[in-house]
């Protein structure tokens, strides 16, 4: 079964994430922050991250930043979730390693599309 690691500081998304993951046959561990998020990672790499930008700690642009400085066995793919939506924004998440972007609110078919674009759905 796949993995997906849930960052984002609001348990709301978290939840709703974890909801439509399931249906589509994740395992779902969370974060509250990029560095919960960092943690989790050293722990055990999952296939794919959902990452919100906006978080107290450390920031989802800080934290996949930090993620290309670690040496994991595997890089997971990393879709930003996010409600920056402007050119700037996407760029920075994409420069900093992003894989793909997709705007909150999202739902099961968004999501599940940008999965089959990284490769994990």
């Amino acid at each position: 079964m796949k993995t997906c690691l849930v960052v984002d500081d609001s348990k709301v998304i978290r939840k709703v994430a974890r909801h439509i993951l399931e249906t589509l046959d994740f395992t779902v561990e969370e974060a509250g922050d990029g560095q919960e998020a960092m943690t989790a990672c050293l722990s055990e790499v999952p296939d794919v991250i959902l990452l919100d930008w906006n978080m107290p700690v450390m920031s989802g642009i800080e934290f996949l930043r930090e993620l290309g400085h670690t040496t994991l066995p595997r890089r997971p793919k990393v879709v930003f979730c996010t409600t920056e939506n402007d050119t700037a924004h996407i760029r920075a998440a994409i420069d900093a390693g992003a894989d793909e972007y997709v705007m909150k609110p999202f739902d099961r078919d968004t999501l599940e599309s940008k999965l089959q674009l990284v490769g994990v759905a």
